[in-house]
């Protein structure tokens, strides 16, 4: 008899071994037709898949992730199939499902172009109408080897010859179609009932620089036509949006060509950014925060102490000074773990709350570098936290009360992970369970819901991370909450005990913008770069209709400043409406209108940016209007 316990708890007996698919299809029809995966013992399967033993089973379908997932995946085989077809010259690399789509890449001796594109994703549907069912079977490593030289695969060939010895060797058949492949598939090709292939790109084969460059094409697909559709709709919605472009527009920042991924920041870039820094550091001293600041340069030994040197090197930048070798931090842990150790702590000291806004380097390819939101210098808002064992629930406790009061202020709503032990770590298995066990319990205290991913912590411990859900549906990674057993042993850091012995701290590293440059991005993005009034590089713009309210609108600018509001006038002899344009796109909050009536009265005509025209109204009424936005920090999205 093989017991399966489903998601509810419900245990479904059956006397022989049965496909995952079957055991759909007995609960209900509904449930079988939505099916696209299985989640067998935690592990997302082919609904093909035999079950011959007592196991848990999850019947995934389209709004769980392993089911989107899954028929992306088989999307990216169709993409190959397809191109394979129209091209059989053309050499398989690699095609996973990505976030919000796939992409396969080939080596190809033409451009993919749009028009051979189109022709690609017509091919790409004819295949889906076709039915075709995947179909999974193995092969040992020299005959696999052997059966890929002979379809002339290079690549191929070369991932399997870099496959552990022993590791199974599968390969996925639908139609004429084989590809190397560990799945999973969905059951049809039929069951994508919507399309499409959005783009190419340049991609180094394996990442590396040293590699070849193929093509890279993109794609996205669902199970529903609509769903396709206000995809689509959100993707020219983004790229209204685009950081870049409004960035270059709104005169924030930019990328020369001097320095690929070292951004400069303008003045009215560097107003958001200072307001952002201010706010940081007004929350994190109500929260018992002390801020440091630490060198960017520091001696490589500090890296082979504190594990970077082994773990990250291949991401870091290094230099000379007299003779002995430096690095330029890439994170600024080690700098807080040296601030710590200068003196002797009491149990009465912790926990110790170090701030700090530290500049770091890190080394990116260059194809992976993205206006703000992927940088080689970033500052990061770390904060590093010594304490007791005793105290570790509070503390993380502490940072997500934080963190979620911080996201609210800019319109945020999130969604959080904890990510567990990673192949290339450091420490005992017991520290890695006691660290994730204290999270879980401090999740579990604060009510969160949470996904589990598997093996993505940092080499120093696990992580809670905070994923930022913008005004057109997107997610973006920020805030994270890393606890550490690691580098307090590495460095013998000690506190002395309510007994008067020493006792060895635990750290939690945490941020909450993540980088100050990518939380930027974000916000230029989430708020189409119309920023709320408290955040906005200029609040005010003074528009004048004649010559004859120059002086007025030149005394109304003097007042403003004096009550803290950041305003500009637009003396220049252009049409009002003209003027009113113009302060529209640059996104500006609130704009005044001063005609004779206005002089004469002492008042004011007011526009607003979201509103419109307001009308005429006093000049201390408007202040106090705009003074509470800035000072209740009103956000609109």
């Amino acid at each position: 008899m093989i017991k399966i316990t489903l998601k509810d708890g419900k245990i479904l007996e059956f006397n022989d071994p049965i496909t995952a698919e079957e055991v759909a299809k007995s609960i209900g029809m509904g449930l079988y037709k939505a099916a696209l995966a299985a989640k067998i013992d935690g592990q997302v399967k082919d609904l093909m898949t035999v079950i011959d033993r007592d196991c848990s089973l999850e019947i995934l379908i389209w709004d769980d992730e392993g089911g989107r997932d899954t028929l992306r995946h088989t999307a990216s085989h169709v993409l190959a199939q397809a191109v394979k077809r129209l091209y059989p010259n053309v050499k398989l690399a690699i095609g996973p499902a990505i976030e919000n789509g796939f992409y396969y890449d080939f080596d190809a001796d033409f451009p993919i172009t749009p028009e051979i594109l189109e022709k690609i994703e017509k091919e790409m549907e004819k295949i889906v109408k076709e039915g075709l069912r995947p179909e999974r079977f193995v092969l040992p490593r020299e005959e696999a080897i052997k059966y890929m030289k002979e379809k002339n695969e290079p690549y191929k060939v070369e991932l399997i010859e870099d496959l552990p010895e022993g590791e199974e060797i599968s390969f996925y058949t639908q139609g004429e179609f084989t590809d190397l492949c560990a799945g999973p598939h969905i059951p049809n090709t039929d069951k994508i009932k919507a399309i499409k292939l959005l783009s190419v790109a340049g991609a180094y084969w394996r990442g590396s620089e040293k590699n070849k460059m193929l093509q890279r094409i993109y794609g996205t697909a669902f199970t529903k036509k609509s769903d396709l559709e206000n995809y689509l709709n959100m993707v020219e919605e983004a790229k209204k949006r685009d950081h870049r472009k409004l960035g270059r527009e709104l005169e924030l920042f930019a990328i020369h060509e001097e320095g690929p991924g070292f951004p400069f920041f303008y003045p009215k870039g560097m107003v958001v950014r200072n307001i952002l820094e201010s706010y940081w550091r007004e929350v994190h001293a109500k929260w018992g925060y002390s801020e440091i600041k630490t060198p960017i340069i520091l001696n490589e030994r500090l890296w082979h102490q504190s594990g970077h040197w082994d773990h990250y090197k291949e991401n870091m930048y290094f230099t000379q000074i007299d003779d002995q070798d430096y690095a330029v931090k890439p994170m600024n842990c080690p700098g807080a773990i040296l601030v710590y150790k200068s003196q002797m702590h009491s149990y009465r000291e912790l926990p110790l709350r170090l701030g700090e806004l530290g500049l770091v380097h890190r080394h990116e390819i260059s194809g992976a570098l993205h206006g703000l939101m992927r940088v080689r210098a970033f500052t990061q808002d770390d904060a590093h936290i010594f304490m007791m064992p005793s105290q570790i629930k509070d503390e993380v406790l502490g940072v997500i009360n934080l963190i979620d009061s911080f996201y609210k202020v800019f319109g945020f709503e999130y969604h959080v992970e904890l990510s567990t032990r990673p192949e290339d770590s450091m420490g005992s298995d017991e520290d890695w369970e006691n660290a994730t066990n204290a999270l879980i319990e401090a999740l579990n205290a604060a009510g969160l819901e949470y996904k589990i991913n598997e093996g993505d912590g940092a080499f120093y411990g696990p992580k809670i991370d905070f994923h930022l859900r913008d005004s057109i549906g997107r997610t973006w990674q920020c805030g994270t909450i890393q606890l550490d057993f690691q580098m307090p042993e590495r460095f013998d850091l000690h506190y002395t005990g309510e007994d008067g012995e020493k006792h060895r701290p635990v750290m939690i590293h945490r941020v909450v913008f993540g980088s100050i440059e990518r939380f930027m991005g974000i916000l230029i993005e989430h708020y189409a770069g119309a920023f709320p009034t408290w955040l906005a590089p200029v609040q005010v713009r003074i528009l004048p209709v004649t010559d004859r309210a120059n002086e007025y609108a030149k005394g109304l600018e003097e007042r403003l400043k004096e009550k803290g509001i950041r305003v500009e006038s637009d003396l220049r002899n252009e049409k009002i409406g003209y003027k009113i344009r113009e302060a529209q796109v640059q996104k500006i909050p609130y704009m005044l209108v001063l005609g004779d009536r206005e002089v004469e009265a002492g008042s004011v005509s007011v526009r607003s940016r979201r509103e419109g025209d307001l009308g005429q109204m006093s000049f201390d009424d408007f202040v106090n209007k705009v003074r509470e936005e800035i000072d209740k920090k009103i956000t609109y999205v």
